[in-house]
């Protein structure tokens, strides 16, 4: 099936981009990498009348670390994240995220900011993003703002952000030392969206006590989920087999996953999003406290 008509503009500067947003209002769309917008346009999901391509303004594509942040722009490719030695290094839960994501041409073209701004319920990022408790600037032509995770993402495929502004970065704070992290993804088939997935992101005190942890369900229900219960039952605690029981409990009895027609039984999505968050949490330790 084809798109339904549209009018299409490759803007140059973020302000002119804004301007067309401004202008056309809930009749237009941004288009970053495009692999999940243009697939809903063909399949009529949505019919935008204007489309705005973003990807031809400058500064919106970069990595870095500054005042405490690793910061990413909002048009950073995948694969630009996979083969930084920066986020394979230092950001591990960042990393099998996007290595757990579709397949290698999805990753050379989906952007980061397109993924979370998209808030499908089985995306990766999502989850990691709680995990991490990371911040988004969204810029209109009245300024910018600052959006935590917790209050990002509203539902399926809603988030905060209105509809005069677009995300121009991400903001992640830089781990202290003896930090660790790990991402499980239950899919169907390989580069599959979640089934559930689970984002556990941990730091040790030198004495094995927990001075911060982040938790993030993806998939299991209709909008990612920050196990905050569970993240303070962590705090301030050395780990043990009993407490991690106790975190993957927590975390079942919070999840309320919604039946579908053909996916896999509500209980099944709660066990496994127990399970799996165990299994995270244990890899985070080790991570952690081997530096790697």
């Amino acid at each position: 099936m084809y798109p339904a008509p549209f009018e299409y503009f490759a803007p140059t500067s973020l302000k002119e981009a804004l301007e067309l947003l401004a202008k056309y209002g809930d009749e237009a769309k941004i288009l970053a990498g495009g692999q999940s917008l243009i697939i809903a346009m063909k399949l009529r999901i949505i019919s935008p009348k204007y489309i705005i391509d973003i990807n031809n303004i400058p500064n919106l594509s970069y990595i870095n670390e500054s005042e405490g942040y690793l910061r990413l722009g909002a048009l950073t490719r995948y694969a630009d994240l996979e083969y930084s030695d920066l986020i394979k290094s230092k950001y591990p839960l960042l990393y099998e995220s996007i290595k757990h994501l579709a397949d290698p041409i999805v990753r050379n073209w989906g952007t980061v900011g397109g993924n979370v701004c998209y808030n499908h319920p089985g995306n990766n990022l999502p989850a990691v993003m709680l995990a991490y408790n990371a911040e988004f600037v969204v810029t209109s032509l009245s300024g910018s703002r600052v959006i935590k995770a917790t209050d990002f993402f509203l539902g399926p495929f809603q988030t905060a952000l209105r509809q005069d502004e677009i995300l121009t970065e991400i903001r992640i704070p830089i781990p202290k030392p003896r930090n660790g992290g790990h991402y499980i993804k239950l899919e169907r088939r390989v580069g599959d969206f979640a089934i559930v997935s689970t984002a556990v992101n941990l730091s040790l005190d030198y004495d094995g006590t927990v001075k911060e942890a982040g938790i993030g369900i993806g998939g299991a229900s209709n909008n990612p989920v920050k196990i905050t219960k569970a993240e303070e039952l962590l705090m301030g605690n050395k780990i043990n087999d009993n407490l991690i029981k106790e975190v993957g409990k927590i975390v079942t009895d919070v999840i309320k996953p919604v039946e579908e027609p053909f996916g896999p039984p509500a209980d099944y999505k709660k066990a496994m999003a127990g399970v799996l968050t165990v299994r995270a949490i244990k890899q985070a330790i080790k991570r952690a406290l081997s530096g790697v």
